[in-house]
């Protein structure tokens, strides 16, 4: 007799970890200069130092994962469309730093990121129909990306 995947809640957790450290991964690879790219930059005087963003962004992917996962428990399974909008703001985030770093496209990047800005607005509001924990969890996500959309907007222009 199998057991249901909502009586294993900790290997599905383990899923959404892999989910967020495979996006963190590619991103990773894509800016593997990332750091004396960014030094180069005509930047504003409210960028960030670069040593800034890995922390951040490990704080972040943690609430991502969690937040998928929270979803996950509160409707007995993945649901629809929730984790698609979930699954889709992912991708959005994986294809960022190749645009924005790996490929040196700031104007297709900053397009890129008002669609995942636009996405992660999505996840929470079909995330609070089943926890507005999780959905809570991603505000400080939606605060960055903000934050990273005018980086973006101000490095590029």
């Amino acid at each position: 007799m199998t057991v249901p995947l909502t009586r294993r809640p900790v290997p599905v957790l383990l899923c959404f970890v892999v989910a967020v450290v495979i996006v963190a991964v590619v991103g990773g690879l894509a800016s593997a200069n990332a750091a004396s790219q960014y030094a180069t930059f005509d930047r504003p005087s409210w960028a960030p130092p670069s040593w800034l963003f890995g922390p951040a962004w490990t704080v972040l992917y943690t609430l991502i994962a969690i937040s998928g996962w929270l979803v996950w428990r509160a409707a007995g399974g993945f649901t629809r469309p929730a984790h698609v909008v979930y699954a889709v703001q992912l991708v959005l985030n994986m294809l960022w730093t190749p645009l924005f770093f790996g490929a040196g496209l700031q104007w297709a990047a900053f397009a890129e990121i008002v669609l995942l800005w636009l996405s992660i607005v999505a996840t929470i509001v079909l995330f609070a129909r089943h926890s507005r924990p999780a959905a809570w969890l991603l505000a400080p996500y939606l605060g960055w990306v903000t934050f990273a959309a005018a980086l973006n907007f101000a490095i590029a222009a």
